[in-house]
């Protein structure tokens, strides 16, 4: 692959929708272990919709909140601040990432959709484990296949080349860095290092496919790429999908998670997928 084309590529990215301010300045209480909710009320004042969405999804029968959540103090006390945190994130990017992606075949909402699955699949994974907790994942999940939405259009121009190789069973994702010179995992990553992003987010996104890789060691990049195979499933759109992936043995390993567990989460996939979609789908 040429410079040129590789300069285009990352020119798009530079050029790829920011991450909006609210969810900018809610990233930057992330890692605060004092944060309070007045400090949260104050960024979120403004912008009453993103209030009200936040609310709604909040109160998803997928968090499992026993009463009505009504204010974002009730929120905090009911789901704690991270989960919040992460709440408001997921809605600030609903509206980029739900988008018809050309390349991967994926019509508006699909990718979305895929995305929403990782997230609940990644959290059914870690429930129980002490080594890594449910919120730890959730938006790196959530935010796994981003980079699409950049690559997506110079995949589409080298369809033909990615296809004859991965007709040679080489995996789709290492047919794409082979004729683009990048993938999309890694311009995953420049876009979260470009929203600033949590480091630990970033190479969750960045090692979502190789987790195996000398770069990549944490308990979020080998859930996350579990994760993303078990939602893999035959009936999911696009060129990358229903392909046979060899596990590797060393995430199943380090997780600890035995092979009947899967159908488990699989239904529990199917069963929440739709309830967290709608309650994304913000108007």
């Amino acid at each position: 692959m040429s410079n040129t084309k590789i300069n285009e590529i990352l020119h798009r990215v530079k050029s790829f929708p920011s991450m909006p301010g609210a969810g900018v300045k809610m990233l930057s209480l992330l890692e605060g272990l004092d944060t309070t909710v007045t400090e949260i009320e104050e960024i979120l004042r403004y912008d009453p919709g993103l209030t009200a969405n936040v609310l709604k999804l909040a109160n998803s029968a997928y968090f499992g909140v026993p009463s009505k959540i009504g204010s974002l103090n009730q929120a905090v006390i009911l789901l704690g601040v991270k989960r919040l945190i992460q709440l408001v994130v997921a809605s600030c990017v609903s509206s980029i990432m739900d988008k018809s992606v050309a390349g991967y075949d994926w019509p508006s909402g699909n990718l979305w959709r895929h995305s929403i699955a990782v997230s609940i699949a990644s959290e059914a994974l870690v429930k129980g484990k002490k080594r890594v907790k449910t919120e730890d994942v959730f938006t790196p999940a959530l935010l796994h296949d981003v980079g699409k939405l950049v690559l997506g259009s110079f995949v589409d121009q080298e369809l033909e080349a990615i296809h004859t190789l991965a007709a040679k069973g080489i995996p789709f994702v290492v047919a794409e860095n082979m004729i683009l010179g990048t993938d999309h995992a890694e311009i995953g990553a420049r876009i979260l290092a470009n929203w600033n992003l949590p480091a630990e987010v970033i190479n969750a996104v960045r090692w979502h496919h190789d987790p195996d890789s000398p770069d990549a060691s944490s308990m979020q990049m080998d859930v996350i790429y579990l994760a993303n195979i078990l939602c893999q499933t035959p009936d999911t759109s696009g060129p990358d999908a229903g392909h046979a992936v060899e596990l590797s043995p060393a995430v199943i390993d380090r997780l600890g998670i035995q092979l009947d567990q899967f159908e488990s989460i699989s239904e529990k996939v199917a069963h929440w997928v739709d309830e967290l979609s709608n309650a994304l789908a913000f108007s």
